[in-house]
């Protein structure tokens, strides 16, 4: 089957879904308004979302850019120093384990409530997955082909380069992937903290005034950004690494 047919029968049995639950408990509009309503104030509403679409878009790619180039460096640093690796390892785990939303207030009162904070927690998301893919990828290159390449006198920045890298592009692929999927959360979250626009301050401002139409609409315009952001990663990726085989794809 097309995957686009498929994905539109996937979101149609979604929005039929949608429906029977607004039919079976009769839910007021403000609680759970019914597709039509909201996609009916998408249109309506569409220059105003459009304005804070492009905002939060701007955070995700500047956050995506950033958290890759950083883990990227991260795991190429702790591969190449070994020293480095056991002081880095444990940070990485603490970064983790601090809640995402007590960060954000830090970040705005540092940097402000405008771009630079909603950028940064949205770097500090992306920034684990593409380190620790990175990092896994570099690691478990083949001790065959170093074996050969030590055995011709390779020196180890060559290893690094010729053997390494490129093994572990694919663990760096699925790191991105899973980067494209967060990085919506820590622009909206940065966002909800305190903003002045954004999808996150738009659907704070709309649940506020009880406009729970608006704020639908707002929740689905990111959801397709998210999700076209994903496809245009993966289809990127599959095209930068054509030596990586997706048995799954080729049996479906």
């Amino acid at each position: 089957m097309n995957p686009a047919l498929r994905a539109l029968i996937v979101f149609g049995g979604i929005l039929l879904l949608w429906q029977g639950i607004v039919i079976a408990t009769d839910a007021p509009h403000f609680i759970l308004p019914a597709p039509l309503r909201v996609f009916r104030t998408l249109l309506e509403s569409w220059p105003i979302i459009q304005g804070h679409a492009l905002v939060t878009g701007a955070e995700i790619l500047l956050g995506l850019l950033l958290g890759t180039l950083l883990g990227m460096g991260s795991a190429l640093a702790m591969t190449a120093l070994p020293p480095l690796r056991r002081w880095m390892l444990p940070l990485l785990v603490i970064s983790q384990a601090m809640p995402v939303f007590a960060l954000a207030p830090l970040l705005a009162l540092w940097l402000g409530f405008g771009l630079a904070s909603k950028v940064a927690m949205a770097t500090l998301i992306i920034y684990f997955p593409v380190t620790t893919a990175f990092y896994d990828g570099l690691r478990r290159t083949d001790p065959g082909w170093l074996d050969l390449a030590r055995s011709m006198n390779a020196r180890p920045y060559l290893l690094l380069w010729r053997l390494r890298l490129p093994a572990a592009l694919p663990a760096l692929a699925s790191g991105l992937r899973v980067a494209a999927g967060v990085a919506p959360i820590g622009a909206v979250v940065g966002e909800w903290v305190g903003a002045a626009e954004g999808l996150g301050y738009l659907m704070l401002h709309a649940n506020g005034r009880s406009q729970t139409d608006l704020m639908f609409a707002a929740l689905f315009t990111l959801g397709a950004m998210a999700v076209a952001l994903w496809f245009a990663l993966d289809a990127a990726l599959r095209r930068l690494i054509p030596w990586q085989p997706d048995t799954l794809t080729a049996r479906s």
